[in-house]
């Protein structure tokens, strides 16, 4: 990755969603207050312009499913943390909930927690030609993301070119998710 780019993402924040504009503005103004209550950001997304809703999407930090009095609490935090530094002009409305099953992939430890996954990808330039893709993760690493392409051939894709990137609902992603819901319920 050239650091002289600007899309390349800053060392401290290698693992951190990537975010632009006004979005990476509100990130770098939530991100502490989230991470204090003990939660990861994974997205935010602006949403609209007469009243823009910001999206707010987050994980526990300690790897349980998040909960609708998690997402009350960081809705508490983010709004009194935004009220502060005002990033958006007038009146907008927050929504925060979690990731869900079929996630996006936003930082590295997801594209690496979700390998063996089918998921989509697309970037913003071409890459090989291309700008979408679908396959199986295969996990990531500081440089980009690779995936098995549906037609058997991989690609590792830069971080700093993917716009955006999801988990496919499948049978096989469920039962993770209920495998790992029952393991963290007995711990």
């Amino acid at each position: 990755m050239n650091p002289a780019s600007p899309h390349s993402i800053p060392p401290n924040r290698l693992d951190q969603p990537r975010h632009t504009g006004l979005e990476a503005r509100i990130a770098d103004i939530v991100t502490p207050a989230i991470e204090d209550l003990g939660f990861e950001l994974v997205r935010i997304a602006v949403l609209g312009r007469e009243r823009p809703t910001v999206q707010i999407m987050a994980d526990r930090a300690d790897g349980r499913l998040i909960a609708v009095e998690d997402c009350e609490a960081i809705s508490h935090a983010v709004s009194a943390v935004m009220d502060v530094d005002d990033p958006i002009p007038g009146a907008w409305n927050l929504e925060v909930s979690s990731a869900g099953i079929d996630r996006p992939l936003t930082r590295i430890r997801d594209w690496n927690r979700f390998a063996g996954h089918t998921a989509r990808a697309e970037t913003d330039m071409p890459v090989d030609g291309r700008k979408r893709f679908s396959g199986v993760v295969l996990g990531a690493d500081a440089e980009g993301a690779r995936m098995r392409l549906d037609d058997g051939t991989e690609i590792a894709l830069p971080h700093e070119r993917i716009r955006r990137a999801k988990l496919l609902l499948t049978d096989a992603l469920i039962a993770a998710t209920q495998a790992k819901d029952i393991s963290t319920e007995i711990n």
